[in-house]
């Protein structure tokens, strides 16, 4: 039986906000103890492989940074394959900007080639003015991911999709989302892990993020349920995953 490969969004599978979801790391560790590849996926795209592997590290999931993969280094590949020694404008933390830099990008407001938007602990008027502004003289505009909001410390906050919004309303100027559900970051990440989708199986907690994203890809799908989507809000997606689980808890890789 040939072994199979693993995609696994983060929030919501392995983690909830700051807390391990129970099983998390034991799932982790079969993985490692049968040598298995796999990817932590995020859609956030504020922190670095290393950040990630930090604060995955102090709740008790050892994750090395090669093993993590963000919609901020999807969309710095896919800008690298469209114009390798760009100009950008960036709205976003080290985690979107160390991986343009990485990719030759030089991170200017001046007659920008793109504007990038991720997100930020703290948006600046200022930059979604300029961003704005640059947008309407012609910079294309790209965003890291769709999702309009995410978990803060006292509740949900603004996140990129929502920034994303203002930008467009300003501009009328749509920007191309990579983060999931594109199945670019997919593809992406299963390039950067050098495998292939016919034998890679994607786990998410999201019907429309997660699981769309695998089905477009080609892989294997598995749902769980310690997450947003639960087994109440199936029936109105006109696809499914290959199968549905508790948690990683009960998945046997």
């Amino acid at each position: 039986m040939q072994k199979k490969n693993y995609l696994i969004d983060m929030d919501g599978v392995l983690v909830r906000g700051r807390t391990l979801v129970p099983g998390a790391d034991s799932f982790v560790g079969l993985l490692k103890e049968r040598e298995l590849e796999f990817l932590v996926l995020t859609n956030n795209p504020q922190y670095t492989q290393n950040d990630l592997s930090h604060r995955l590290g102090s709740i008790g999931l050892q994750i090395e940074p090669r093993r993590i993969f963000t919609s901020a280094m999807a969309t710095a590949s896919f800008l690298k394959t469209q114009k390798s020694n760009g100009k950008a404008f960036v709205i976003g933390e080290s985690g979107l900007t160390g991986p343009l830099h990485d990719a030759g990008f030089i991170l200017t407001e001046k007659e920008p080639t793109y504007v990038v938007l991720g997100e930020t602990q703290a948006y600046n008027i200022h930059h979604i003015t300029t961003a704005i502004r640059l947008i309407a003289r012609g910079a294309r505009f790209i965003a890291t991911n769709p999702d309009p909001s995410g978990p803060g410390e006292g509740g949900i906050e603004p996140a990129c999709g929502a920034m994303a919004a203002l930008i467009e309303k300003a501009t009328g100027v749509t920007p191309f989302f990579i983060g999931k559900p594109n199945p670019l970051m997919m593809r992406t990440a299963l390039n950067y892990l050098g495998v292939h989708s016919e034998n890679t199986v994607m786990i998410g907690d999201r019907m429309d993020t997660d699981m769309v994203a695998g089905v477009e890809s080609g892989m294997e799908t598995i749902l769980v349920l310690s997450g947003v989507t639960g087994l109440a809000d199936m029936d109105r997606y006109p696809y499914q995953p290959s199968r549905i689980a508790t948690s990683v808890a009960e998945i046997d890789p």
